[in-house]
């Protein structure tokens, strides 16, 4: 009796922004017992992917001293002030040629959890395109089937997952997940939020 195909997942992690906005680099941001990147990169480990591969970029090497990357495949970003979308197209090459699907999870993101995570993936079924709906809107993370990589590897622009999103409404799975949509660091404000949320965590 023939195999199964060999159904891989993998994440791409987001963590090449310049963080222009904030003044100082939001990856190493101190956050719980270590930084912003360590809790994202703890979500993906534990959530179980066949693959990690973490994209950097601004501060990249300051990254690499401070955060721990073992077990993800690091790719670098020169063109990371173009937006997220050049980040998502210097990963897609690296993914391994048996990955059946993908995740984006956002490097300043920490508020995501590996059960959003495992519930996005089993409810996707085959769909080209999976999205978490939470309680106020559409977040993050995203799924996106092979069938698309090659559309994924030639984003241009730092909206361009989002126009995408538009463009292919119909091939959209939304998955309901309980919560607010998990609030990703821009300012100084927005990190005093996540770090209120992290201490009122039971």
């Amino acid at each position: 009796m023939p195999s199964l195909p060999e159904r891989r997942t993998a994440a791409l992690v987001l963590a090449a922004g310049g963080s222009r906005r904030l003044g100082r680099p939001k990856q190493l941001l101190p956050y719980g017992n270590g930084v912003l990147l360590d809790a994202v990169l703890g979500t993906a480990r534990a959530s179980g992917f066949d693959q990690i591969v973490l994209a950097l970029g601004g501060a990249a090497d300051a990254v690499r001293r401070s955060v721990d990357t073992s077990g993800c495949d690091v790719v670098d970003n020169p063109a990371y002030t173009d937006g997220c979308s050049s980040s998502i197209a210097a990963a897609v090459p690296a993914l391994h040629p048996r990955t059946e699907a993908v995740v984006l999870l956002l490097g300043d993101q920490p508020g995501v959890t590996p059960a959003t995570v495992h519930t996005l993936l089993a409810a996707r079924g085959d769909a080209p395109l999976a999205v978490c709906r939470y309680d106020d809107g559409v977040g993050h993370p995203f799924a996106f089937h092979r069938s698309l990589f090659p559309l994924l590897a030639h984003l241009h622009g730092d909206k361009a997952v989002w126009k995408l999103l538009e463009q292919r409404a119909a091939d959209v799975t939304e998955v309901a997940v309980p919560g607010r949509v998990p609030r990703d660091v821009d300012t100084e404000d927005d990190y005093r939020q996540v770090l209120a949320e992290l201490r009122s965590t039971p």
